[in-house]
């Protein structure tokens, strides 16, 4: 079939896709460039993966470079064997780039980079395949906004019009009286410890209950002046941490 000829309109403001192999040369040699500029590099998991508060994490460390994604690459770069490192001691840190782990490279001193890490905490409502960190049940009678978190008098109905809905996510013991969507027995929407569905998720949701914690856990940490890399334990982390 022959191309178009028609014009195509062109947004100048958007900046054009590079061709996977062309973006992943250049985040080959972006981390190879910071390599050069940053005396340690510290390895981290993310737990309940935000991109919003993974921006706050950026934002905090703008003075510092932080890659996440492509650990294949991301590892390359680092070097797998002692002759691709990079650096000596980076291929025992390119080996346990696998999963939802990224690196940052700062010159920050490394107890300022724990300490803010192990505070960084961000709640958000939990998503379906997510576990459950506390029971929750929707207490008899009248429906409030809040499920039964806040007492009545500090409370507002729930909307008659979601009735429906509520239904539809499998509280099928509700009713309208009088206009006002009505709970015939305690409805447990969830218990602890277990995982939870879409349907659950989207209850809690309509509760303003988080189950979630964006959390940013260091892994490990490599240093340019020893060459050594060191595996963080969390426990005892947040134990020196506590100590200090």
């Amino acid at each position: 079939m022959p191309k178009s000829k028609r014009q195509k309109l062109i947004h100048t403001s958007t900046t054009p896709k590079l061709p996977p192999r062309q973006r992943s040369a250049t985040l080959f040699t972006a981390i190879r460039a910071s390599l050069d500029q940053y005396t340690h590099v510290f390895l981290f998991s993310v737990d309940n993966m935000r991109n919003t508060y993974l921006k706050d994490v950026r934002q905090h460390f703008s003075d510092s470079r932080l890659y996440f994604g492509k650990t294949k690459v991301m590892a390359k770069a680092l070097g797998l064997t002692p002759s691709e490192e990079y650096a000596p001691g980076l291929s025992e840190l390119g080996g346990m780039l696998k999963g939802s782990v990224g690196i940052l490279l700062s010159n920050r001193p490394v107890e300022e980079v724990l300490e803010w890490f192990s505070d960084f905490v961000e709640l958000d409502f939990a998503r379906a395949g997510a576990v459950a960190n506390r029971t929750f049940t929707v207490p008899a009678g009248v429906v409030h906004s809040t499920g039964g978190q806040q007492a009545v008098e500090d409370d507002v109905p729930l909307p008659h019009s979601l009735e429906v809905t509520l239904r539809k996510w499998g509280m099928t013991n509700t009713r309208l009286d009088k206009g006002k969507v009505v709970l015939d027995a305690d409805y447990t929407v969830c218990t602890e410890d277990e995982v939870l569905d879409s349907q659950q998720t989207a209850i809690l949701k309509l509760f303003g209950v988080a189950m979630a914690e964006f959390r940013v856990r260091v892994v490990a940490h490599w240093s340019a002046a020893t060459g050594e890399v060191t595996t963080m334990e969390e426990d005892a982390t947040v134990a020196a941490m506590d100590e200090d």
